[in-house]
């Protein structure tokens, strides 16, 4: 089919599913630790055993108790925001303290 100069064609639009991933993207950094040799020992057979490294073991360990501290500290925020704002535990208030002591 041909199309005149009269007539338009309208744009054909295709919409396509995309995947969005979002990705973070960490930067490490070396860290110096002082171990005694025996520990140092101890460390190098136990990562052997988990087919990893001493360096792998103490930052899995680190991220770990960080992501620990963290969550207790949301923890506890949440609960002094509760009781900041105090809870409902039925009944009615029939007067306050002033009201009960007026003379």
């Amino acid at each position: 089919m041909i199309l005149s100069e009269c007539t338009l064609a309208a744009p054909m639009i295709v919409l396509t599913p995309r995947v969005i991933r979002a990705t973070r993207i960490y930067v490490r950094q070396n860290l110096t630790v002082n171990l005694d040799r025996q520990t140092v020992l101890k460390a190098k057979v136990l990562a052997a055993r988990r087919g990893t490294s001493i360096s792998a073991l103490l930052g899995e360990q680190i991220e770990a108790l960080v992501d620990r501290d963290e969550t207790y500290e949301r923890a506890k925020t949440q609960a002094l925001t509760f009781l900041d704002k105090g809870f409902h535990l039925g009944g009615e208030r029939v007067a306050d303290r002033e009201e009960l002591h007026e003379r």
